[in-house]
């Protein structure tokens, strides 16, 4: 269940009124400074069946004895992670009573500079790791990232699939419009980068490419739809899989650079899988609101069914939030990119209650540092259920996260108590 923080509530008071030690209730949720704050989101897990650990016992022998299997027991009690032994006398849990909704695909990007102790945690519940990312020259050569094997053996020790993210970046590591002009309308170039990224994917051990361009100008809508049909015909016959990348549109007539050269019903067909880029609606240089607003969500979700069979789809989650500076000025405020958990902290240091705006159904708060006044909105794992339950309710394959680069425990545990995920 969900608890929202009241006035006067402690972690004593809440870990008695829930039956739930204090120490689950603070590493679930990852409240580090020792208190919580008024208008917080905690989630609370009730276990169904429970496992008290006896000398002898092995994870293995644990999950022999349930019927269900390590990573399960591992995905529920994830600081068994950095456990060398068990130590008689811990409860483990070994099954939630929250009822399951069905199985759900996860999915999410990370750079390769994520600490490991964060990507393994997230490894955990992940069917797919998309390392962010791959650029490319006019004539069709790859630039790899830097430090990109590691986190492919991570995946691999995990069974998640490692793919390979392509991005229109250049030798700057900087986005370059002319790349995607040169690779939708140059076959011969076309064809020498999809040779390189099999050559690289077989190479590497990905499991496949997530081709992730924006800005695709419109006379070059049917040409990239077309390079990534071509690169999935030449991929799905060696068994690698392709997806893409969809800036979030809520019409096929909608104007704008990121939306006229994105043409849904084309590359839902020429991909795999498809994954919607549902957030960035609050972002660094705009005003302050919520960075995925449901109702905004939904409009994007609403037409690419009517586009892409929902099947194909996953559906993206934010996992960051915004701190912005007030007043706002278009061109000059400047908002900085903050962790859900982290905005928790702020909140706590600065004495703000959290409140949750039930139309965008997302918490934010306000407080003053220095005689400035900011405005935060982030995620929690009250938004975090909304997401997952409306990505259930269309049907879809599954939901990514941009990104995995900061830690938040209590989503990964909400997905784990909602979803039968697989071993």
């Amino acid at each position: 269940m969900i608890y929202v923080v009241k006035e006067g509530d402690t972690i004593d008071s809440i870990s008695s009124q829930f039956g739930i030690s204090r120490s689950r209730l603070i590493y679930d949720n990852q409240i580090y400074a020792g208190r919580v704050v008024t208008g917080q989101a905690l989630l609370i897990l009730e276990p169904s069946v429970v496992h008290t650990v006896e000398a002898g016992d092995t994870l293995t022998s644990i999950a022999r004895e349930y019927e269900t299997s390590v990573q399960s027991l591992v995905r529920k009690n994830p600081y068994l992670l950095n456990e060398v032994n068990l130590m008689p006398g811990d409860v483990l849990t070994v099954e939630y009573a929250q009822e399951k909704l069905g199985s759900l695909n996860v999915t999410g990007y990370a750079y390769p500079y994520i600490s490991t102790e964060t990507l393994r945690e997230a490894l955990l519940y992940l069917d797919e790791l998309l390392i962010f990312s791959y650029g490319f020259t006019t004539s069709g050569t790859l630039i790899p990232p830097a430090m990109e094997i590691p986190l492919i053996d991570q995946a691999l020790e995990f069974g998640v699939d490692p793919m390979l993210v392509l991005t229109p970046f250049a030798e700057t590591g900087s986005f370059n419009n002319q790349l995607v002009k040169t690779v939708s309308e140059d076959l011969s170039m076309q064809q020498t980068l999809i040779e390189n990224l099999v050559q690289t994917v077989q190479q590497k051990g990905y499991a496949g490419v997530d081709v992730d361009f924006e800005y695709i100008l419109p006379e070059d809508r049917e040409g990239y739809a077309a390079f990534v049909g071509n690169l999935r015909e030449r991929m799905n016959a060696l068994g690698y899989k392709v997806s893409v990348a969809l800036a979030p549109k809520i019409s096929s007539e909608q104007e704008g650079l990121l939306y006229e050269g994105m043409d849904y019903a084309l590359l839902g067909e020429n991909a795999n899988t498809v994954f919607l880029m549902t957030y960035e609606w609050g972002y660094t240089y705009g005003p302050p609101m919520a960075v995925a607003p449901i109702n905004k969500v939904r409009q994007v979700l609403d037409y690419a069914v009517t586009q892409i069979p929902a099947e194909k789809i996953y559906m993206g989650i934010p996992n960051y939030g915004y701190d912005w500076p007030l007043p706002y000025e278009r061109g000059v405020t400047r908002a900085t990119s903050i962790g859900n958990v982290e905005a928790v902290e702020i909140a706590d240091q600065n004495g703000a209650q959290i409140q949750f705006d039930k139309t965008a159904m997302s918490p934010f708060f306000n407080y003053t540092l220095d005689g400035v006044e900011h405005e935060v909105w982030f995620e929690d794992v009250r938004s975090i259920d909304v997401k997952l339950r409306t990505a259930k309710e269309y049907g879809f394959s599954g939901v990514g996260y941009w990104n995995l680069m900061r830690p938040f425990r209590a989503n990964w545990l909400l997905i784990d108590s909602l979803f039968q995920l697989d071993d």
